[in-house]
């Protein structure tokens, strides 16, 4: 009897662990986004072989994706800056591994729209190389779902090489819907091939591969400029890269010892673009002690209005924010870069 007391206890126990331990760890199918970090762009940039010496800091500022758990869900309730997303309506029909691929895709992209954005603002030449077609995403009925994947880079088909996307699904469109085609790719610098016939597309009622696809250019400068921000995804460090960039080929002193943030995604012509998750990197860049931060200001358009009636420009979820923070950190708005390089510049002499 006393045996069985025992043992009940011990099970009793056990069931107690395994509750607890699923309670902090089990997945429930839901994501969390919260406030990330806030990273120097100066360590990820270098020009001419160098990294910015100057003083100060210019900011970017990421978003985290946490697992949501029993215990985080939990902890989420109340909390202005963590919201809850299922993993549909943050990677739709990605996986995450899909999702992130397609991030690092955006970062790379931002990336060159700087290193454009900046040499053209800084009057310096540059030069863009066209690397081929970026694969975006493979329908499941394509001859080649299972010999691309993506963030595969096409760069030919039947031996023809291409000068834009256009130019490709032009030459598609020109083939016998019967026929097959052999494609060259890289994946992960490696050089392969492959063959496959067309299929029928849903949306145009045209033949074509069955996949998604979008250019996949480099932009090159001189002096050099080279953009490695390692895990970071995601297209919004576009115009803090840009300002890092510019004020290193222009030889500007934009910091002036300040610690500068900011967000936005940035088009070659300097067009500040929105991105989501704002109110996060405001906390984010006031945990880090910024005292100036860049918001998008984007256009609330009747368009926008119309399919999103409640819909909030980035600058104005950014005040927000910054008041539920009490923060001192000044939200500057943005519409392109040189709304933030003249206020860095006049703004500088009052510091």
């Amino acid at each position: 009897m006393k045996f069985n007391k025992t043992r009940n206890k011990v099970f009793g126990a056990i069931f107690i662990f395994i509750v607890v331990v699923a309670f902090f760890v089990m997945p429930t199918g839901y994501y969390l986004e919260v406030p990330g970090t806030a990273e120097d762009t100066s360590q990820f940039v270098k020009v001419n072989g160098k990294h910015d010496k100057k003083k100060g800091n210019l900011l970017l500022t990421t978003v985290g994706i946490v697992t949501g758990t029993p215990f985080t869900m939990l902890k989420s309730l109340g909390n202005n800056f963590e919201t809850v997303y299922s993993q549909k309506d943050l990677m739709g029909d990605e996986n995450s591994q899909q999702y992130f691929q397609v991030q690092q895709y955006y970062m790379k992209s931002a990336q060159n729209n700087a290193i454009q954005a900046a040499y053209s603002r800084a009057d310096k030449p540059f030069t863009k190389k066209y690397l081929g077609v970026y694969v975006m995403d493979i329908m499941d009925n394509s001859d080649f779902k299972n010999k691309l994947e993506m963030g595969d880079t096409i760069t030919s088909i039947n031996g023809y090489h291409f000068k834009n996307a256009n130019q490709f699904i032009s030459y598609v469109k020109k083939q016998d819907k019967h026929s097959t085609v052999k494609i060259s790719f890289l994946r992960d610098g490696k050089e392969k091939t492959a063959s496959g016939k067309l299929v029928k597309l849903a949306t145009t009622k045209r033949f074509g591969l069955g996949i998604t696809l979008t250019d996949n250019t480099e932009a090159e400068g001189n002096p050099p400029t080279k953009i490695n921000a390692g895990n970071i995804g995601g297209p919004s460090a576009g115009l803090m890269f840009t300002l890092q960039v510019y004020s290193q080929v222009a030889n500007k002193d934009l910091k002036a010892g300040r610690t500068i943030a900011g967000t936005g995604t940035i088009d070659p012509d300097g067009t500040v673009g929105p991105i989501g998750g704002i109110e996060k990197k405001v906390y984010a860049a006031s945990e880090e002690g910024a005292t100036v931060f860049f918001a998008p200001d984007d256009p609330v358009t009747k368009e926008i209005k119309k399919y999103e009636p409640n819909y909030v420009n980035n600058y104005h979820l950014a005040l927000r924010a910054a008041k539920k923070l009490h923060t001192k950190m000044k939200i500057v708005p943005v519409k392109n870069l040189n709304d933030a390089i003249n206020y860095l510049e006049k703004t500088k002499q009052s510091k």
